[in-house]
């Protein structure tokens, strides 16, 4: 299995879903601190998908 580089737009989305997800478990945000676990899950997931699909 070939991993590629993922595009820069998507680096940062799941850069900023990550943050929000960890920042919603240390402060009280609104609608983000009621789905932490998930921002964080969708960023991650979504950084692995870029790995291993070509052109994400």
């Amino acid at each position: 299995m070939k991993l590629t580089p993922p595009k820069v737009i998507t680096f940062w989305i799941a850069v900023i879903l990550g943050l929000l997800g960890f920042l919603g478990t240390l402060v009280t945000i609104p609608l983000v601190s009621a789905y932490a676990f998930w921002f964080l899950f969708v960023g991650f997931v979504l950084l692995v998908l870029a790995l291993l699909v070509k052109g994400l």
